[in-house]
């Protein structure tokens, strides 16, 4: 079973520690613009979601990249499928970016892709999530607490 990052919506407060613990981890410096996370902040309805990278199964990225920089990465001993930017492969076109279609992935001053890789399976955004609104776990248990979480939703809806 792979491992991925899970979000616990009602746990995130925004406050973005992710953001800086990702740049510090892969860029040795605290800069939101450097981060493979994003914290996205809805204020009408009080909500921040954190957004990153699904690891797609079938990866659009991986696919289009005419170099092959973008590559699929598996540790099982870890449990863990990650997609990988090589950089001394990237020749900077902006394919991927445009393949995404969740909008994950971005450039750097360099002109090189940046997206997450989940830290090689140890990702530094769930170990500074103070709430624990980022978890790294099995997927089908992030599946499963999702349903449950729906659920939970609906059952409060129905009941007012």
């Amino acid at each position: 079973m792979n491992k991925g990052l899970c979000l616990d919506i009602e746990r995130c407060t925004g406050c973005k520690m992710c953001e800086l613990a990702c740049s510090m981890k892969h860029h040795n410096e605290y800069n939101p613009k450097k981060s493979r996370i994003r914290v996205h902040t809805f204020y009408e309805q009080a909500y921040s979601v954190p957004v990153v990278c699904y690891q797609c199964d079938d990866a659009w990225c991986e696919k289009i990249c005419p170099s092959g920089a973008i590559v699929l990465n598996v540790e099982k001993e870890k449990g863990v499928k990650m997609l990988q930017v090589l950089d001394d492969k990237c020749v900077g076109c902006k394919m991927c970016m445009l393949a995404c279609p969740f909008g994950n992935i971005s450039f750097y001053e360099d002109g090189k892709a940046n997206k997450c890789d989940l830290c090689g399976g140890d990702p530094e955004c769930v170990r500074f999530c103070a709430r624990g609104a980022l978890k790294f776990k099995d997927i089908e248990d992030g599946v499963a607490q999702k349903s449950k979480s729906t659920a939970a939703k609906i059952l409060a809806a129905t009941q007012k």
